[in-house]
C-alpha cells in the first residue's frame, strides 16, 4: 500500500471514529436534555396520549381526563368545580406546564413515575397506569372558605391543630383551570393580564403585612422569655407611645381604650398599638425575630407540600422599626398559611404540628406508594403554660374584644383581628386579617383558622379584621366542627 493511499485511509477511519463519538455523546449525553427540553413537542405527545391519574378530595378525584377531538393530543385535563380546587390541585396544561399539587406529582400523575413500574414494566419499557394523590382536604370547608369570601380579593386556611392536616386552602378571586388545560391562548392571555391575579395564591404564595394579628408572635415571645409572667400582669406602656429616636407618636385604633399599661390580655382585647410596639423594643428585635422564626417566619423550605412564599421577619433595624414590627407592619410580611400556624401552635398547646395537604399517594389499585401520617412531624413552639395563657387572652378578643364576628354557638372560639395599612403614606385601603383556633364544646373537634381579605367593596373606614375577616373565618371554623 502506497503512502497516499495509506494516509487517505487512516483519515477516512479518524472520519468514522469521531462520528461514532459523536452520534454516542448525543444519543447518551444530549439525549436526555433533547427529551426534556420544554420545546419538544413529543413529551406533551406522550404526557397526553392516555388519561392522566386524579386529584382526590373527600374521596372524589375533582381532576379528569378527556378525549379531544382533533390535534396530536389524545386527552386534555378536566377539572370537576375547577374554581373551588384551583388554589389545591393548580393546573395541568399541554403548553403552559404544571403548577400546585398538578407540577409535584406529574410523574406520578401521568405513570411515568418509576414507583408505578412493576419489573416486567422494567424490562419492556411499558408505560404505567398513572397513580392518584389524596389529598387532607374537607370540601364542606373549602366550600365554605370559597362561599364566605365570595368578591372579595382574599385567602383562608384552614388547619387541625392536632394532626397538621390542612382542611382549605382557598384564594379569590379564583380561575377555572379547564380553560386553559388545552392550551388556550386567549384564556391564558386574560389569566395572565387581569390585574387582580386570579392564578396567584393568595393563601401559599403572596406574604402581605400581618398587622395586629403578629401581636400574638410578640406576646408569645415576652411570656417566654420572662418579661410578663402572665398575661394578666400589667405592663410598662406608656399611652401615647413616641417610637424611640423619632417624634412620631403611635395612635391606638380606639383613642378611648384602656391601653396605657394593659396587660396582654387587655392589649389584644383592644388591640393596643403601644403595648405591642413598646413590647417589641423592650424584648430587642432578636428576641422577637427568635419568637417568629419558631413558628416558621424567615423559613424558605415551607413545603406543604407546595412550597409557600417565606414569611419574614426582618433583620438589622433602627428601634423605631422593631416597635413597629411589634404590630405587624414594618417589613414584616406573612401569608394567611403562616397564621394559621401561629393559631394552630397555640390551639395544640405549644406544639406545631407540620403543616400538609396530601393524606397519601397511590397507584391505579389503591396501593398506597407513601403514606404523609398525621402528626408525626411536631416542634414545641412555647411552653404549655404560655399557650394557655395565650388561648384565654384570644378567647377574651372573641368574647369581649374587637373580634366578636367569630363567635360560634356551642364552640370555644379565640383569636385575634389585624388591619394592615400599606401604600405610601398608607394611602391605599388596609389589609383585614383575622387568625383564630375553635374548640367544639361537645365533640372536642378543633381548627385554627386564619383569612385575609387584601380588597372588598367596603368603604375604607368599614375595613377591619373583625368586620371583614372574622366572619370568613366563623363560616370555616363551623364547617370543620360540623
Amino acid at each position: 500500500m502506497n503512502t497516499t493511499i495509506r494516509r487517505a485511509s487512516v483519515f477516512t477511519l479518524l472520519l468514522v471514529l469521531a462520528l461514532l463519538v459523536r452520534a454516542t455523546w448525543v444519543q447518551f449525553y444530549e439525549g436526555r436534555a433533547l427529551a426534556e427540553d420544554k420545546d419538544n413537542r413529543r413529551n406533551a405527545i406522550e404526557q397526553y396520549a392516555y388519561p392522566l391519574g386524579n386529584i382526590i378530595v373527600g374521596g372524589d378525584a375533582v381532576t379528569g381526563s378527556a378525549r379531544t377531538t382533533g390535534g396530536d393530543l389524545e386527552y386534555k385535563r378536566t377539572y370537576t368545580d375547577g374554581g373551588l380546587y384551583a388554589a389545591v390541585t393548580g393546573f395541568s396544561s399541554q403548553v403552559y406546564g404544571a403548577t400546585q399539587l398538578e407540577g409535584i406529582y406529574q410523574q406520578l400523575l401521568d405513570g411515568t413515575d418509576n414507583r408505578l413500574k412493576n419489573p416486567l414494566d422494567t424490562v419492556t419499557g411499558k408505560r404505567s397506569d398513572p397513580g392518584d394523590v389524596i389529598t387532607t382536604i374537607d370540601p364542606a370547608v373549602q366550600k365554605a372558605a370559597y362561599e364566605a369570601l365570595g368578591d372579595k380579593k382574599g385567602a383562608a386556611v384552614a388547619i387541625d391543630p392536632t394532626t397538621g392536616r390542612i382542611l382549605g386552602v382557598v384564594s379569590t378571586p379564583s380561575y377555572d383551570p379547564t380553560v386553559i388545560s388545552a392550551g388556550d391562548s386567549d384564556a391564558w392571555d386574560e389569566l395572565t393580564d387581569d390585574p387582580d391575579k386570579p392564578m396567584t395564591n393568595r393563601a401559599l404564595r403572596q406574604p402581605l403585612p400581618p398587622g395586629s394579628t403578629f401581636k400574638l408572635v410578640v406576646a408569645a415571645a415576652a411570656l417566654e422569655d420572662g418579661l410578663y409572667s402572665s398575661v394578666d400582669v400589667r405592663t410598662a406602656s406608656e399611652n401615647p407611645y413616641t417610637l424611640p429616636g423619632t417624634t412620631r407618636v403611635l395612635a391606638n385604633e380606639n383613642a378611648s381604650a384602656p391601653c396605657e399599661n394593659a396587660s396582654i390580655r387587655v392589649a389584644l382585647q383592644y388591640s393596643c398599638n403601644n403595648v405591642f410596639a413598646k413590647m417589641a423594643v423592650d424584648l430587642g428585635e432578636d428576641k422577637v425575630k427568635a419568637m417568629a422564626e419558631k413558628f416558621g417566619f424567615n423559613d424558605a423550605s415551607q413545603d406543604v407540600p407546595v412550597r409557600a412564599y417565606t414569611s419574614v421577619y426582618p433583620s438589622d433595624m433602627e428601634k423605631s422599626s422593631t416597635a413597629l414590627t411589634g404590630i405587624g407592619q414594618f417589613d414584616v410580611t406573612a401569608t394567611p398559611l403562616q397564621m394559621a400556624m401561629v393559631s394552630a401552635a397555640i390551639a395544640n398547646d405549644g406544639k406545631l404540628v407540620s403543616p400538609h395537604m396530601v393524606s397519601r399517594i397511590s397507584d391505579a389499585d389503591g396501593t398506597v406508594l407513601e403514606d404523609y401520617e398525621d402528626g408525626t412531624e411536631s416542634r414545641e413552639i412555647v411552653s404549655s403554660s404560655t399557650a394557655e395563657q395565650l388561648q384565654s387572652a384570644m378567647r377574651t378578643v372573641v368574647e369581649d374584644g374587637t373580634g366578636t364576628n367569630a363567635r360560634i354557638s356551642g364552640a370555644t372560639v379565640g383569636g385575634k383581628t389585624g388591619t394592615a395599612q400599606h401604600g405610601e403614606n398608607n394611602s391605599k385601603t388596609p389589609y383585614a386579617w383575622f387568625t383564630s383556633y375553635a374548640k367544639d364544646d361537645s365533640s372536642g373537634k378543633e381548627v385554627a383558622v386564619a383569612v385575609l381579605v387584601e380588597q372588598s367593596d367596603a368603604a375604607r373606614s368599614e375595613v377591619s379584621g373583625n368586620g371583614l375577616a372574622a366572619p370568613v373565618a366563623a363560616a370555616v371554623m363551623r364547617a370543620a366542627l360540623r
